[in-house]
């Protein structure tokens, strides 16, 4: 009668012991580091995080996000990123080159994947896109090689256009970079082309003056996402003034451009989500090729173009991947 008590516990104490015995469940914490608004990329992050979702790493049960936002300021970067690197996270996701520059300053050990760089072997961010080296990889968006292109599609809407001018972020090196290219490329095709900067309002309404005074006949502007708060007032402007325009994302042409040629963002965040698990799953940045990205999209606006008076050639029609009337 003595021994029936202790029996009857002994089934109970075993199931507290396994249930204290199974190991607790890892959350892991995602930082990303953005140098424009949150409304920039917002829909390029939504489809990061669906794409994690698809992985099976849940919000809240997974994962914890920790966003960083500079709000167009790259002079904050550098400030945003020590303070994501002080929480510990596990990965640093970044948004495009100043903010990995600013990541890998102010880190060397945690993982930062970057999901669209222009040329991050030539802004020094990986030894080579085989085997970068350090704890950054993630997606190249080849904006050096779309330049390019984006130049030849501008001369094919205005011929007899010879004064042409950038618009991007300054401050990128990796548009600096891309300058230096089209400057080439303008020469070969016996044209001129000068950058400017389009980072802030004060500085776009002095590159606005400066198409004015200069009476800039054509116009590309860069992909960086700084510009892209400011969509429609350069794309208003363009209107306004009838400039031809090539964009670096088709953002500005949802938002009346004409034409965009860009590299598969809407590709990028989600292969960097793919990026992030393959790293949470115990793989080395420093082993993880960079991509280069495949896949390149041009969106025509033909109505936008009919308002501006541009006529837009066959050829260009024909290989619009999207064509809005």
């Amino acid at each position: 009668m003595k021994r029936r008590p202790f029996l009857l516990a002994a089934p109970a104490l075993l199931v507290t012991v396994g249930v204290r015995a199974q190991p607790a469940k890892r959350v892991y914490r995602i930082a990303t580091l953005d140098d424009a608004v949150e409304s920039a990329r917002h829909d390029s992050w939504q489809l990061f995080r669906k794409r994690l979702r698809e992985l099976g790493l849940v919000e809240g049960r997974d994962i914890i996000y920790e966003s960083r936002y500079a709000g167009g300021s790259p002079e904050r970067l550098p400030a945003l990123a020590a303070d994501l690197v002080a929480l510990r996270p596990d990965i640093i996701v970044c948004a495009g080159t100043p903010t990995t520059s600013a990541a890998m300053k102010a880190t060397s050990s945690i993982p930062i994947v970057f999901a669209g760089v222009g040329d991050p072997v030539g802004s020094g961010l990986v030894a080579s896109l085989a085997r970068p080296g350090g704890n950054a990889t993630g997606l190249s968006l080849m904006s050096i090689e779309i330049a390019g292109k984006q130049l030849e599609l501008l001369r094919e809407l205005s011929p007899a256009a010879t004064r042409l001018s950038y618009l991007v972020d300054v401050s990128n090196k990796a548009s600096v970079a891309t300058f230096r290219q089209l400057e080439e490329h303008a020469r070969a095709m016996s044209v001129t082309i000068r950058m400017l900067d389009g980072r802030q309002r004060s500085e776009l309404e002095r590159s606005f003056e400066t198409i004015k005074r200069e009476r800039v006949q054509g116009l590309i502007v860069g992909p960086a996402g700084l510009l892209l708060e400011h969509r429609d007032q350069i794309v208003q402007f363009a209107a306004r003034h009838k400039l031809p325009v090539v964009y670096g994302r088709h953002e500005y042409v949802d938002a009346g451009g004409v034409l965009s040629y860009s590299a598969g963002q809407q590709l990028a965040y989600p292969r960097a989500a793919d990026y992030v698990h393959r790293i949470l799953q115990g793989a080395k940045p420093a082993d993880l090729p960079v991509e280069r990205s495949s896949t390149f999209r041009m969106v025509l606006n033909l109505k936008s173009a009919r308002a501006l008076g541009i006529k837009v050639p066959g050829s260009v029609r024909l290989r619009a991947d999207e064509v809005i009337v």
